[in-house]
């Protein structure tokens, strides 16, 4: 199975109700992303066929893309912890047995999971702020502060997902980046 297929079909490496947790939110991030990229690239053309076309823009086109870049960023990175394509220093982390890697893993993975929490609580406040000041978008008249719903919401699924990492590396004997993603390197060399 290739990489493509397995962003096709995930599946969880999660026995019982934390595999059906896990799962639920590879899907709804898999839907989340796709629709944003899709409408950003709608509203995009939308705009340049309505400025080169008919000679004018779509007044809304930035805010629009300005809500869309936010859910796309927070819901990317629920989905790059899930990918185990997360950026990693790892020379220690290398140089360790696999048990040493297991352990180290699982601490990283809780340590990340209370980091998102931490921002998770902190975007909840930022949130409430800009809910008190009562702000909107001036094209749309939006309030601000609900398209930034996005971020506790991205720290949140994000956070489980470390959490589930932790707990997939606590019950396996090999090492995981993510809960269905092993350790290891492949081999880029080709055959000549």
């Amino acid at each position: 199975m290739t990489d493509e297929d397995s962003e096709k079909h995930y599946r969880s490496g999660l026995p019982g109700f934390l595999g059906v947790i896990d799962t639920f939110i590879s899907k709804v991030e898999a839907v989340i992303l796709a629709l944003g990229v899709l409408l950003m690239a709608t509203n995009t053309i939308a705009n340049v066929i309505g400025r080169f076309i008919l000679g004018e823009s779509i007044f809304f086109t930035g805010e629009i893309n300005r809500i869309l870049i936010i859910m796309i960023t927070f819901a990317g990175i629920g989905y790059a912890a899930r990918h185990g394509r997360h950026i990693r220093m790892s020379a220690i982390y290398d140089a360790l047995p696999v048990g040493g890697r297991r352990a180290l893993m699982i601490v990283i993975s809780l340590f990340t999971s209370l980091v998102m929490f931490f921002l998770l609580y902190f975007s909840v406040l930022y949130i409430i702020d800009l809910h008190d000041k009562g702000r909107i978008l001036p094209a749309l008249g939006f309030p601000i502060y609900l398209i930034y719903v996005w971020a506790p919401l991205g720290f949140l699924i994000t956070g489980i997902q470390y959490l589930l990492t932790a707990i997939k590396n606590m019950t396996s004997h090999d090492v995981y980046l993510s809960t269905s993603v092993l350790d290891g390197y492949k081999d880029t060399e080709t055959e000549v």
